[in-house]
């Protein structure tokens, strides 16, 4: 390999392609480089993996270089949800931590995920400044770590249980007096990855009725991406409306994204969750001050914020962006089209966890379906719909996307184009409250569009008129 690139959420790879024990000692070295430059090693990473092929031996990797670096480590005693590594970067006032995870990727793949230790996932100054540690040693420079038996030995590597912490902390955000009294049935399907005993033992724990699918560690996610999407979740939407449960919820393969089934076996867009979401927790909890959403995510929290009078930030794609301002304070919830979310005195990274249990607290002290809360919340604040393609173009398409990003119409779907936003991509705004962006991805042969709209109509006109723009036909 000629290098090694961070994308939105760490670095990913094909397993035995470039996703070796060789790179991950790469990877790992430039780290652990980094944060002896920070001089912040001493206080101590914590490791962990997903439920994907060869995880744990690549966790043991990873402690193997951080310790001879002189970087003591606690090492997850299974597969572990992101957000509970970043809990316990926080808590234990850790200089870092580690998964071993590619997320919702194919079973294929695998990556890393470095979370710094204000316990957000790593903004682009850090993984550049890693990136260019990683440089040399792909050229040759010498790599150092200590065998496991040895770091054990030194006690520079323990085992850790990272559950019953992060569950605890868990109850400061979610009322569960109000899913207790509510008496819910709740199915729940983990898609075979790492919230196993986590959401369900949570909300099992607070009174919720719990039946679970795909409970078990499957390094091949039942041969689906572990994505939780109207087409992976067809078995858990199936089960919700066979055994009449009030919700079903998802996970994806490491806990940091949602997915949400109402009564009736519907599945519900993450846009529309998390907007109903911000309208149930700025009332139940007197929310005042500001939210934040990145720029392909939609525009219903901006209207949702307006009616509570909360001010709205719009941030490039990439929950560390949102993670910076929960971080620092400015905001009390923030939310991405990809499903995910977090809020104020949790950690600055996407929790699936927390929002499926968020999600049961609404359902169960409202006693209402989604879709009625939705209808309620669209009377109030006005009806958009929103969609998202991901089209695959060619080198030359590429230059095309570039060249519409560089000077973008004037008119778009029978209207003048009233702003041009260049914050991530290129998305333009129009009269009648509708929007499109192009976002071409950094790392593969792919542009991302997404839409939104006061109708479906008008949603698929817009659609229609980029897949022209673009000249490519919708598959």
């Amino acid at each position: 390999m000629d290098s090694i690139k961070f994308g939105t959420s760490g670095w990913r790879a094909i397993v035995a392609e470039d996703f070796t024990v060789q790179n991950v000692r790469i990877v790992s070295q430039g780290i652990a480089q980094y944060l002896r430059q920070q001089k912040i090693g001493q206080q101590g990473m914590l490791i962990g993996y997903d439920a994907r092929f060869l995880g744990e031996r690549f966790a043991k990797v990873v402690a193997e270089v951080m310790a001879a670096h002189g970087i003591p480590c606690l090492l997850c005693d299974r597969d572990t949800p992101t957000p509970t590594i970043s809990y316990h970067v926080i808590n234990r006032k850790l200089a870092g931590g580690i998964n071993i995870s590619a997320s919702h990727n194919p079973p294929e793949w695998n990556g890393i995920k470095f979370t710094p230790d204000w316990g957000g996932p790593a903004l682009p100054e850090t993984t550049k400044a890693i990136e260019l540690r990683i440089l040399p040693l792909l050229h040759g420079e010498h790599l150092k770590w200590l065998p496991w038996e040895r770091a054990q030995n030194d006690g520079m590597v323990r085992y850790f249980d990272p559950q019953a912490d992060y569950l605890k902390a868990l109850e400061k955000l979610v009322d569960r007096d109000r899913i207790r009294n509510g008496q819910i049935r709740v199915i729940f399907d983990p898609l075979f990855g790492t919230t196993r005993n986590y959401l369900d033992e949570f909300l099992r724990g607070a009174g919720a009725k719990m039946a679970i699918l795909h409970h078990w560690r499957d390094p091949y996610f039942g041969g689906f991406r572990p994505e939780p999407t109207d087409k992976t979740l067809q078995e858990l939407k199936d089960t919700v409306s066979k055994e009449r449960a009030h919700l079903g919820l998802a996970t994806d393969g490491d806990g940091d994204r949602f997915g949400v089934v109402d009564a009736d076996g519907t599945f519900i867009q993450a846009n529309l969750i998390l907007a109903v979401l911000l309208d149930y927790l700025i009332k139940s909890r007197q929310w005042t001050g500001a939210v934040a959403r990145s720029v392909a995510t939609t525009h219903l929290i901006d209207a949702v914020a307006a009616h509570h009078s909360l001010s709205v930030h719009e941030t490039p794609v990439g929950f560390k962006f949102i993670g910076e301002l929960l971080a620092k304070g400015e905001i009390v919830f923030g939310g991405e089209e990809s499903a995910g979310l977090s809020i104020k005195g949790h950690v600055p990274e996407k929790d699936g966890i927390l929002a499926g249990a968020l999600v049961a607290e609404m359902v169960a002290f409202t006693g209402k379906t989604i879709q009625a809360l939705l209808k309620d919340l669209f009377e109030r604040v006005g009806v958009l719909q929103s969609t998202r393609e991901d089209l695959t173009i060619s080198e030359h398409m590429r230059e095309q996307v570039k060249s519409i990003i560089d000077q973008p119409p004037t008119t778009f779907a029978g209207e003048e184009v009233t702003q041009v936003n260049k914050l991530d991509g290129c998305k333009w705004l129009l009269p009648d409250g509708s929007w499109y962006l192009i976002r071409p991805s950094g790392t593969e042969p792919i542009v991302r569009c997404y839409a939104e709209a006061k109708t479906l109509k008008r949603l698929e006109e817009i659609m229609q008129a980029g897949r022209d723009l673009l000249q490519i036909s919708k598959t």
